[in-house]
This record gives C-alpha cells, sequence and structure tokens, in this order.
C-alpha cells in the first residue's frame, strides 16, 4: 500500500525491512491481532524487481497458508517429486518423495511470493512504509527498569524530508546482510562466521519453455550449471564463472552455447534459448552472525545469515526465522510467556547452522574448485557415486532438500 498519510508513532512491534521476511512476519502478526510497521527503504516496485531463488519447503508453503497468502502459490506453484544431478554426463534422479517419508517441494519464484504478501497487507491495511530512510534502532538493551517509558525501544527514520520516531515494545530486524539491524548490536557481542567461494553464478531469465519438468543441477569439469524455472514459459539458468567475471563479457549466445556445454548431450538438444530478461552475476558466500537477539532487537533472514543458493535454503531458512519468532511473540502478548523470546536465538541458530551445513555439502560435491587436486576432483566423483548408490545417503539428501522440521 502507499504510505499512509498519518505516520503511527506508537506500535508493539517495528519490522525494519519490507521484504518476504518481513511481510511475511506482519502479516502473521496482524491476523493475531498485533500490532506492526513495516519500514523499507526501498520503493516497492525496487523490491519486485529483485529476482531471487524459487523452490520453496513444505514448511514455508504452510507458513504462506497460515498467512492467507497461499491462493495464487497453491495454484501455480508446481509440486516437485524429485530433481536431477548430471554428472559424467548422464543424469541420475534424486527421488524426493520416495525418499523423504513423501515430502516434495514448490517451485514458486520468490517475486511472486513477496507480491502475494504485499497485496494481503493490503488488504487488510497493513502499515508498510517504503522509501524509509535513516532508519535506525535506539534503547534496544536499557539498564532502565521494565514497563519505564525509558526501558522501551524506539525507531527513529526519514521520509519524505520529514523525521519520524516510532516507539515499540520490540524490533525486529528483517533488512537484509547490508541493513542496519545487525549493525546495531555492539562488536564485542555479536560474532560473524564466513566463508566466501572463489567463484559466482551468472543467471539469466529467459521466456521460454524449461528443459526439463524438474531442476538440474549439473556438475562439470568446466563448472556448475542448474537448469531451473519460475513457471511453464519462464525459465532460470545459471553457470558458474569466475569472480573477475563481467555480465558484460557475457552475451546471450555465449552464455546458451557455454551451457549448452556443461549439460548432457539428450538436454542440451531440447534446450531452447531465446533473449535475457534479465541477466546477473552473484558471488557464492555462507555467512552466520550470532547471537540473533540482542535486548528486544530480533534478527531474522539475510540479516543473520546467507547461504549459497545451490540448496535453495536462503528464503526456507528465512522462513523458519519467521516460524520460531511468530511463535514467539504470539505466546508473549497472548499468554505473557517469553520463553520462545528467550530461546528464539538458540533455536533459529540450530537450524541455520544445519542448512549451513547442507549448502556448503551441495557446494562443495558440485562445484569445480580452481584449487583442486587430482585426488579433490576424484573424491568428488566417488561422492556422486556413493550417493547414488546409497539409499540411505539419498534419503538424508531429500530430508534437507525437503526441508528440516521447524
Amino acid at each position: 500500500m502507499s504510505t499512509p498519510a498519518a505516520h503511527p508513532t506508537k506500535t508493539q512491534v517495528c519490522i525494519i525491512g519490507g521484504g518476504p521476511s518481513g511481510l511475511l512476519l506482519s502479516q502473521l502478526l496482524h491476523l493475531k491481532g498485533i500490532a506492526n510497521v513495516v519500514l523499507e527503504r526501498q520503493s516497492r516496485d525496487y523490491v519486485l524487481s529483485r529476482i531471487r531463488a524459487g523452490v520453496l519447503e513444505q514448511g514455508f508453503a504452510k507458513l504462506m497458508r497460515e498467512a492467507q497468502c497461499g491462493e495464487r502459490m497453491d495454484r501455480e506453484g508446481e509440486i516437485h517429486d524429485g530433481f536431477f544431478i548430471a554428472h559424467g554426463g548422464q543424469l541420475s534422479r534424486v527421488d524426493l518423495h520416495q525418499h523423504s517419508n513423501g515430502n516434495s517441494v514448490m517451485v514458486y519464484g520468490q517475486t511472486e511470493v513477496t507480491r502475494d504478501l504485499y497485496e494481503a497487507r493490503d488488504r487488510l491495511n497493513g502499515v508498510v512504509i517504503h522509501n524509509a530512510e535513516n532508519v535506525q534502532p535506539h534503547n534496544l538493551k536499557s539498564e532502565a527498569p521494565a514497563g519505564s517509558a525509558e526501558s522501551k525501544p524506539y525507531v527513529t527514520y526519514q521520509h519524505a524530508g520529514a523525521s519520524h520516531r516510532i516507539d515499540c515494545d520490540y524490533v525486529v530486524g528483517a533488512d537484509g546482510y547490508h541493513g542496519v539491524s545487525r549493525k546495531s548490536i555492539p562488536s564485542h557481542v555479536l560474532k560473524e562466521y564466513e566463508k566466501v567461494y572463489p567463484f559466482g553464478w551468472l543467471g539469466v531469465l529467459s521466456r521460454t519453455p524449461p528443459v526439463s519438468p524438474e531442476l538440474i543441477y549439473a556438475k562439470h569439469e568446466r563448472g556448475f550449471a542448474l537448469c531451473s524455472m519460475r513457471s511453464q514459459v519462464l525459465s532460470r539458468y545459471y553457470i558458474q564463472v569466475p569472480l573477475t567475471d563481467s555480465v558484460d563479457n557475457w552475451s546471450d549466445e555465449a552464455f546458451w552455447e557455454e551451457l549448452k556445454r556443461r549439460l548432457p548431450t539428450e538436454v542440451a538438444n531440447r534446450l531452447v534459448t531465446g533473449p535475457s530478461i534479465e541477466k546477473s552475476i552473484a558471488p557464492l558466500r555462507s555467512f552466520v552472525a550470532e547471537p540473533m537477539r540482542y535486548g528486544n532487537l530480533f534478527l531474522a533472514g539475510d540479516a543473520a545469515h546467507i547461504v549459497p543458493p545451490t540448496g535453495a535454503r536462503g528464503l526456507n531458512t528465512a522462513g523458519s526465522d519467521i516460524h520460531y519468532l511468530y511463535h514467539a511473540l504470539v505466546q508473549h502478548y497472548a499468554k505473557g510467556d517469553d520463553t520462545g523470546l528467550e530461546q528464539y536465538s538458540a533455536q533459529a541458530l540450530a537450524r541455520v547452522w544445519k542448512t549451513q551445513r547442507f549448502s556448503w555439502m551441495l557446494t562443495s560435491l558440485l562445484h569445480t574448485f580452481p584449487d583442486n587436486s587430482a585426488y579433490d576432483q576424484k573424491l568428488q566423483e566417488v561422492e556422486l557415486q556413493y550417493l547414488f548408490s546409497s539409499e540411505k545417503a539419498l534419503g538424508a539428501l531429500a530430508e534437507n532438500y525437503t526441508g528440516l522440521p521447524f
């Protein structure tokens, strides 16, 4: 919705960040009668222009339905019961349904998730303030007596040249890696873990039919490739490239030729190519910040953790944060029970690190590393051979891919 004429000055939860994490929490809290305001630095059009992953765990899809945002997702999203791994010139299928007790994933673009959440906030007259500049949380960990005015956190920001202040009970930082929320935690409290990979993904979005009804992850000596989709007429493809590469160095023709080289012949021969709608390079990295709570500030999503896109865990891990935080806040306001809030950081991080492990494992297995020795390469080959010879190994892969329980 457009920015309200009268900006609220008091609420229960102030959410910094109007991406899918912040919007999902806002919608869920609203439905439970918990007042909240979302502050977003960018315009709605800008937020909706960001192209992101589109593989949803069952747990995330369930949260969308609980938020009354799942109707279009269930109508247009595609249920996938498996995916392929291409290696050694052949295709091997991972049957998710068989190896994870009947679970599956849904292919539905993050942009569409965000659009559905915006429309839901509009229907309920939710307060989402765009183009909020110089957002800054204050008084996150006051020594003043509980219940006093001085103990309450507040958030200041500027909009349309005017300064504003929102008093609240809690601040949720869902403003991404570069946002202000994590930076508001003192350096002596915050501990950060990071791994930067020596390559990126060059991604192309094209208005072409997908080359496969299910995703294809390709391991090749020239580098990793991924064949994904957004719908039956919109495809998303990626190839591994050096960090020194630039989009300007890749014409559409060069991209399609390189993608075909990395796919099995049977797949390359049926690939339908076309002009790119969007083309970008994303570096791969892993990142975790601990703790995810500081006083009355709670971090969620990319503000606290980032994973390589290989395992499609980014948005889904943010969803698990929102699950824990939503239920903790409901317990607090409905029952006066702060157990969930006190345990939020430890509970969220336990799952975060499991998804970090899975994303690291899949990235390490399928990519070509510039400094890999012949020994390292042989281990990758043996690991893939073992994967498809072991029901237990396939079960572990399927369990993590479809989503660990919240």
